[in-house]
């Protein structure tokens, strides 16, 4: 697994998230989603290589990614006045995206 190309593609990924299904609080996702990622990314990176050698499973990869729920604060699109159930769906959509690229990249 190249580790590079996954966290490229992640942030591919979540780019494309935000274009096409939260377009009306874009700006505001895509710096609260930079700042998710500068602070799991080593534990994203750590974790998806620990997938990839079978030394965790699936479940157990998406059990750590669901930890990290609460790094995922959204505050600036808090501040952007979203609701906290869109905010709740928003996060599940960001860590399902994570999910979903580091399990296609195996």
């Amino acid at each position: 697994m190249d580790i590079e190309k996954v966290m490229k593609a992640l942030k591919e990924n979540l780019l494309l998230l935000t274009k096409e299904t939260y377009k009306d609080i874009k700006p505001e996702l895509q710096k609260d989603i930079n700042d998710f990622l500068s602070k799991s990314q080593e534990k994203i990176e750590r974790w998806s290589l620990l997938l990839a050698s079978n030394s965790i499973t699936k479940d157990e990869f998406e059990w750590l990614l669901k930890s990290q729920n609460d790094l995922l604060t959204l505050k600036v699109v808090q501040r952007a006045g979203v609701s906290k159930i869109k905010i709740n769906n928003i996060k599940k959509a960001i860590l399902n995206t994570v999910f979903q690229t580091v399990i296609g990249s195996l």
